[in-house]
């Protein structure tokens, strides 16, 4: 059988891989070697910073949250766990968009939590 050269489809990788480098700087844009170490190398970061960006969100909301508890003279803690025990289902993020966008709804919240605060907190 005659020796068989990957021709097209060598192109198409080529392509593909520079096509996801292009932004890049300098060669690593233009030279296929050194774009396929950067992509690789990028979408490694991607993965980890997916998870990275699910944390960082996290504690943006648990500290607005916890600004916007203590302007009404409640800690955090306290008002995620009455939350819990009053079986309010409002996650965190959704705590936290109603805390900036509407604080007389955010109050409701409160005040529908405090009966749910431990004996021992002081409220």
């Amino acid at each position: 059988m005659p020796r068989v050269r990957k021709g097209a489809a060598r192109r198409r990788k080529h392509n593909r891989v520079l096509k996801d480098a292009r932004g890049m700087y300098g060669a690593m844009s233009r030279r296929y070697r050194l774009a396929l170490d950067k992509t690789f190398r990028a979408g490694r970061y991607a993965t980890r910073d997916r998870r990275t960006r699910k944390r960082d969100f996290r504690r943006l909301w648990v500290t607005r949250l916890s600004a916007a508890c203590k302007q009404r003279g409640l800690a955090y803690s306290r008002f995620i766990f009455a939350l819990e025990a009053g079986g309010i289902t409002l996650n965190r993020k959704m705590l936290s968009e109603i805390a900036i966008a509407d604080p007389a709804a955010f109050d409701t919240v409160v005040e529908m939590v405090r009966d749910n605060v431990p004996a021992n907190a002081t409220v």
